[in-house]
């Protein structure tokens, strides 16, 4: 909030500036033009209304009280040799010329004396010597002259009541939605977290459970006992706080690597799923470099068809086709199982969804799913390149 009134303040010394210097350069061409004021009193009201223009730009800059002081006095100095100065009978258009610098130069330090009660005291005194001025020489309190200095101040006084008190609205407007969006991202990562979690489990220990559960068919001893090993060190290390990173689908690691051709991982998927008893066919590309974290994406995807079909799609072949062009790699993964009918799959049911589809999405892949009752699945996987 020390800011938000730091700026507050700045932009009503702006806006007294640019006020002040406005109605006085105004000021200047009317009286200049009016023709009605003798040289000597318009040399010397020039000469004042140019430190007044000086003290409201030095004024709009640090806000001193002094500044405000020099600015009111050349202002009420330049009415007084020009309307004291000039003939009686000219003296009404003299007091309409200068309207600009007693409505506007001498009333544009009210906006900026917030927590100023001597430049305040200064200022409201200023405008009653302005006024009253305006009056003798315009004949009465209800010539046209009194009324534009009287509106003028009416105004500038309304204009930085105005502001003064918008602003804080808005900083407290600013603070409510920046704790709304800090509230909605802490959400969100909580939410990816447990994501995270979720597939870390589903990936690691529910896929051990699983064979255990089955009695390890098709899974030779060794393999399993590999498979445990893994999973075990993983607990042991997010036991002591650390965050795994992904290398592979079922398999995770404590560093990361940069980036790696995607040909090589392919081999160490495929020789995973050779010693769990699916032997995969590849197909199509052999070399294709991607960003460590896209890598990452595509392989667990991958990883995860193939382990679904090891587990539901009855046979021991699957076939892996990638492509590639300048933007995409694509993976399509395909058995000849017995597959499945997609509408009958529970929405509680979020391995697909979350280890194939949510993980390739966050890097700005996708995945689509093809399958019908006996005629086996097909998956597609992209990944940007």
């Amino acid at each position: 909030m020390d800011f938000i009134a730091q700026e507050r303040d700045r932009l009503l010394r702006s806006t007294t500036r640019v006020v002040g210097v406005t109605c006085a350069l105004v000021s200047v061409v009317g009286i200049v033009a009016s023709l009605a004021v003798p040289l000597v009193p318009l040399l010397g009201a020039l000469a004042c209304i140019a430190v007044l223009i000086a003290a409201l730009l030095v004024f709009g800059t640090n806000g001193s009280t002094w500044w405000t002081a020099l600015a009111l006095a050349s202002g009420l100095g330049a009415l007084a040799l020009l309307l004291f100065g000039s003939d009686p009978d000219v003296r009404a258009v003299v007091a309409s010329a200068v309207v600009p610098l007693a409505a506007g130069s001498l009333s544009a330090p009210l906006m900026a004396q917030r927590g100023a009660p001597v430049g305040l005291a200064m200022t409201i005194v200023a405008g009653v010597l302005a006024v009253s001025a305006v009056v003798w020489a315009s004949g009465g309190p209800l010539s046209g002259p009194t009324a534009g200095v009287v509106l003028g101040w009416v105004l500038v006084a309304v204009v930085a009541v105005w502001i003064a008190r918008s602003i804080p609205r808005v900083a407290r407007r600013i603070q409510s939605i920046g704790t709304a969006h800090r509230a909605e991202r802490q959400a969100s990562e909580t939410e990816a977290q447990r994501r995270q979690g979720a597939r870390l489990l589903h990936d690691t220990v529910l896929a051990t459970l699983t064979l255990l559960a089955h009695s390890g068919v098709g899974v030779s001893e060794q393999a399993m006992r590999e498979q445990a090993a893994e999973d075990a060190r993983l607990l042991r290390h997010l036991r002591l706080g650390a965050t795994p990173q992904p290398q592979q689908s079922g398999d995770y690691s404590l560093t990361r690597v940069e980036e790696s051709p995607l040909g090589q991982t392919l081999e160490s998927v495929k020789q995973r799923f050779g010693r769990m008893g699916l032997e995969v066919s590849w197909h199509g590309t052999g070399q294709v470099l991607l960003p460590s974290n896209v890598l990452d994406a595509f392989l667990l995807a991958l990883g995860e068809c193939l382990e679904n079909v090891r587990r539901h799609a009855g046979v021991g072949e699957a076939h892996v086709t990638i492509v590639h062009d300048q933007e995409t790699v694509r993976a399509m993964v395909t058995d000849a199982g017995v597959g499945f009918d997609l509408e009958a799959v529970s929405a509680e049911r979020l391995g697909f969804k979350e280890s194939v589809v949510s993980r390739l999405r966050e890097v700005g892949g996708d995945a689509k799913l093809f399958s019908a009752p006996g005629s086996g699945t097909t998956v597609v996987l992209e990944a940007p390149r």
